[in-house]
């Protein structure tokens, strides 16, 4: 009976719950980094939600986490900031949303944290998905906060 109640402890622990009671599975985060990946070289096209046509930088996670997971996200970046649970930087895992202002307002830019300080998105700038290194001055400046998402399974 110890036995039983420890493995559900320790089976709870790989868990944690947002106020809704969702439970956050972690070990889907390499399902999304490696089909984000898989995008890389995908044009920049505002409005953008596919690899036929292109992502924006939310088009882009929406679609992520609906082709790697099932998760259906809002499709703006000012309402994803919303999704899933708040995380602190030095908290972040694979697979969290990274928020930034690239506009002068906050949670303008979102991307997917893929780990030792890199994440993947979609910017206008060099018009395709790329991955960054969030320790470059300028990501650094403008950085705004970060989100884990969510599933129920």
């Amino acid at each position: 009976m110890k036995l039983i109640l420890l493995l559900s402890v320790l089976l709870l622990g790989a868990c944690a719950s947002d106020k809704t009671g969702v439970r956050t599975q972690y070990n889907n985060t390499s399902t999304i980094t490696s089909y984000a990946k898989t995008l890389i070289g995908t044009p920049y096209k505002y409005g953008g939600n596919s690899p036929e046509n292109g992502f924006d930088c939310s088009g882009f996670v929406v679609h992520v986490f609906r082709q790697s997971l099932g998760v259906k996200l809002p499709r703006t970046t000012r309402k994803i900031r919303y999704s899933g649970k708040a995380v602190q930087k030095k908290h972040l895992r694979s697979g969290d949303l990274v928020f930034f202002n690239t506009l002068r307002r906050k949670f303008s830019h979102v991307g997917i944290y893929l780990g030792n300080n890199r994440f993947i998105h979609a910017p206008s700038g060099d018009g395709s998905v790329r991955i960054d290194n969030m320790q470059a001055s300028y990501w650094q400046r403008i950085y705004n906060g970060a989100r884990r998402i969510t599933v129920q399974r």
